[in-house]
């Protein structure tokens, strides 16, 4: 095995950490801006595999990052399962919602997602054959409670708010909501890992505004079932999940999950996770976003502090979310050098 982000995910500690960065192949990119612009929305970039391969590749070129991630979105699969949905230019997503038992019998079975989804599938295939030989390919879902406060609200909200009511006020809709979304993750990561994905990914967003029983019923127990049953389809494929801002709920989530790596975002300190997470598996993060911002030697010295924290265990460098759109490209190069260079 010499791919440096699969040698990690099966736990062997390296000496300078492979590196990734989530949300790479992004706005901050002035490639990115000018394929978005000949595709002509956010949408029709995804379903198209011949710009989004090209979106997927351009971070490895410019950077030589260690692996390249699936350029998709994770409301895509609500969009399978007949959610109507839409981007309003400068405020995000926008859903048709599901807030009752007619919403969720109008949505489509899972067998229908593939329709739709298979664009995302060739965009995988091509991505497999035309990666570098030693970039690993991620494939990606969002975890089944972050999709359903969107699908729920029909929006992005700051405190999920209408998720919460929900699942306190009609929990046989909610619970049914958590398992389709559930079984669809499946499939549609079974999919990218049959079309060449060889690690897969679940973001949990927003798994940090679950109160503790909630969270191991709707963050920890959905990812478990998908991990669990996408090793027993596919043997050895590594799993990472990030259950965002999960705090304490961080620790144990390696054997609660079966999961091969846990991503920390940068609430928690890189000590803490190295003492806490880390015991238990391979840990992906976590310097803060904002550095890819303000640069300068507060970034060199941040990023030193995160690898040298990590050091001692298996560790994937990365933020501790995803870059931001005002990021300054040049001080990406500098993180990278400072990872690889010491």
């Amino acid at each position: 095995m010499t791919k440096t982000i699969l040698r990690a995910l099966a736990g062997e500690v390296l000496p300078t950490p492979p590196i990734w960065m989530m949300r790479q192949a992004g706005r901050y990119l002035p490639e990115y801006r000018a394929t978005r612009a000949q595709a002509g929305d956010f949408l029709s970039l995804c379903y198209n595999p011949e710009l989004a391969t090209e979106v997927t590749l351009q971070p490895i070129r410019r950077y030589g990052f260690d692996a390249a991630i699936l350029f998709a979105d994770i409301l895509l699969l609500p969009q399978a399962l007949g959610a109507d949905l839409w981007f309003v230019t400068g405020e995000g997503p926008r859903l048709s919602t599901v807030t009752s038992a007619a919403d969720f019998d109008r949505l489509k079975p899972i067998s229908a997602i593939h329709d739709t989804l298979s664009p995302i599938y060739e965009t995988v295939g091509r991505l497999s054959r035309s990666l570098p030989a030693e970039t690993t390919l991620i494939g990606f879902a969002g975890a089944p409670w972050t999709v359903a406060t969107y699908m729920i609200a029909g929006r992005g909200t700051k405190d999920q708010g209408p998720a919460h009511a929900l699942r306190q006020e009609d929990p046989a809709v909610f619970d049914a909501l958590i398992d389709r979304l559930t079984e669809g993750t499946i499939e549609y990561l079974s999919e990218q890992v049959k079309a060449g994905a060889e690690v897969v990914k679940l973001f949990d967003s927003w798994a940090g505004s679950l109160p503790e029983d909630a969270f191991r019923r709707y963050a920890l127990e959905p990812a478990r079932i998908i991990t669990q049953e996408l090793k027993s389809r596919f043997p050895g494929l590594p799993v990472i999940v990030f259950p965002r801002q999960a705090g304490a709920q961080y620790v144990g989530f390696h054997q609660a999950t079966g999961a091969d790596c846990v991503a920390v975002d940068d609430s928690v300190t890189p000590d803490w996770a190295a003492e806490h997470v880390q015991v238990s598996g391979c840990v992906q993060g976590n310097l803060a976003s904002s550095h890819m911002v303000t640069g300068g030697e507060a970034l060199v010295r941040e990023t030193r502090r995160v690898v040298e924290a990590f050091r001692n265990g298996p560790h994937i460098f990365n933020l501790g979310h995803g870059i931001t759109p005002v990021a300054d490209p040049e001080n990406v190069q500098l993180m990278i050098d400072t990872v690889r260079g010491g």
